[in-house]
């Protein structure tokens, strides 16, 4: 039974906390239905080699199922899954994300750190309109905090650093807290928040914003603590420092207004924000209840709307890059009608086809970014810029299937042979665009001859491409790079084939 079309569902994999909501939109507008937290404690289960332990895996595939039996009905479009710094960090976090994926029944995104702090402010934004002024958002998370600097719906300083309140409070805490220890979790913050404090003072900002838990946290023991306080102050921050060290642990401070959950990552998360407050010299904070799931609805709103932001990205790389508009529209154009052609001729699902000529159209919008770099090889320089830049909207995994099919559009087909890594689906895409910059070369107008048709070949092992034997002799440089093609594909024993007619 599938569910009702206007029901949106976002799963926050943090490294603390896993979370699903489940909204309602109508107009535009989002209604909360339904909500799900565990504190799986991601982040903990990092061993010295920044390796995920077998505990740590468990405790998250369990929720993960969970949240996969309350989505069951959802359609792929409805539902986003992000991931954030404990799975950007572990090492072996490509062998556990198939089973977190077939737990969950959804794909799931590992996304920058940039583009987690522009999910945040994008929920922060949508909640508590800043109605011109600047505000500075800071987000605690368990393995990484987010900074973020804006003004309207889009930001102008988007940071984030490896300080988390689960990580910090591993690193500084086990044992009975000491004013030392306080103190050198503080200095280690501020070390990191150094990187990015002069950058963000000269941006400058009107009003301070957290978000999350740890900000959460630390305003309701404060408000417990002196009910006339609604904000978080450093004085109202030094009094619960105060107050653990003389307790020698946060369990013994018996703070009021503390949530058991937060008890084992209360102190690191309250070390991290007075660094934060120290460095970037902040008198007050206000506290919102939106965060990066928030972000997440807004964003999948975005894209049911045709406002996508990778669309966004797109169009200010091709400035940034100094790209050919002209001819970059030509190459995409093509390539996704090359790859329609084969699409049809292997019944491929509707949705599967719509998918791969997305990519392709945002690939071939931005395939020459990298001549901006150099001309020579510039195929290489745009697949590391796409691989490398922080795009906001592309998760980490879109960005590497640009990047390949980038890489792959000219040159030797072997070299993709290991990146392609088995998925056999991307072969087809990788020939589109490669089919799309060669017809393009001359940088004109380009009407492709009628009846031009790509389609695998009977066995299935490659393609044949059906072309118009009168056009390729009135082409010959098209013909002469077609004969080069089919050179390419028999390296990689996936031989394609010319039928001229």
């Amino acid at each position: 039974m599938m569910t009702a079309p206007n029901l949106l569902a976002s799963v926050d994999l943090g490294s603390n906390s896993f979370r699903l909501q489940i909204c309602e939109i109508h107009n535009g507008q989002l209604k909360v239905i339904d909500s799900f937290k565990q504190m799986v404690r991601f982040a903990a289960g990092l061993d010295s080699q920044k390796n995920l332990d077998e505990a740590s895996q468990e405790r998250a595939l369990e929720c993960l199922a969970k949240f996969g039996e309350r989505l069951q009905g959802f359609k792929p479009e409805q539902v986003r899954a992000v991931a954030t710094n404990t799975f950007r960090v572990a090492k072996n976090i490509a062998q556990f994300v198939p089973k977190a994926e077939a737990a969950l029944g959804f794909p799931i995104e590992i996304i920058a750190g940039r583009e987690e702090a522009r999910l945040i402010y994008t929920g922060v934004v949508h909640t508590l309109p800043p109605n011109g002024d600047r505000m500075l958002v800071i987000d605690i998370g368990g393995g990484s905090t987010e900074f973020v600097i804006g003004s309207d719906l889009k930001p102008t300083s988007t940071e984030s650093l490896p300080l988390g309140c689960v990580t910090y409070s591993i690193r500084f805490f086990q044992n009975k807290i000491t004013q030392k220890d306080f103190q050198a979790a503080i200095t280690a913050a501020r070390n990191e928040i150094q990187r990015i404090s002069k950058l963000m003072k000269r941006n400058g900002w009107d009003f301070a914003v957290g978000t999350s838990g740890s900000a959460k946290s630390i305003r309701d023991v404060i408000a417990a603590e002196n009910p006339q306080e609604h904000d978080i102050t450093y004085a109202g921050m030094k009094k619960l420092a105060d107050k653990i060290v003389a307790a020698g642990s946060v369990k013994k401070a018996r703070l009021e207004g503390m949530k058991p959950d937060r008890i084992e990552v209360f102190a690191g998360g309250l070390a991290v924000m007075m660094a934060a407050f120290e460095e970037l010299e902040i008198e007050k904070m206000m506290v919102t209840e939106a965060a990066l799931r928030d972000g997440v609805f807004y964003d999948l709103i975005g894209r049911q709307l045709n406002e996508d932001m990778r669309d966004q990205t797109t169009a200010e790389f091709q400035e940034r890059y100094h790209v050919s508009k002209n001819q970059a529209a030509r190459v995409a154009a093509a390539a996704q009608k090359f790859m329609e052609s084969i699409g049809h001729a292997q019944n491929m699902p509707v949705q599967e086809l719509a998918y791969w000529q997305q990519y392709l159209n945002w690939a071939g919008l931005l395939h020459e970014i990298g001549i901006d770099i150099a001309h020579t090889g510039y195929h290489k320089h745009s697949a590391y810029i796409l691989e490398n830049a922080d795009m906001p909207g592309f998760s980490r995994k879109e960005q590497n299937i640009l990047s390949l099919l980038v890489l792959g559009h000219r040159g030797d087909v072997r070299k993709m042979t290991e990146l392609v890594n088995g998925n056999r689906a991307m072969w087809p895409a990788i020939l589109s665009l490669r089919l799309a910059a060669l017809f393009c070369r001359a940088r004109l107008p380009l009407e492709l001859p009628p009846f031009t048709q790509l389609r695998s070949s009977d066995d299935g092992r490659g393609f044949v491409l059906r072309i118009s034997q009168s056009w390729l002799d009135e082409h010959p440089l098209v013909a002469g790079a077609l004969e080069y093609e089919s050179e390419q594909w028999q390296k990689v024993d996936m031989p394609f084939t010319v039928q001229a007619q």
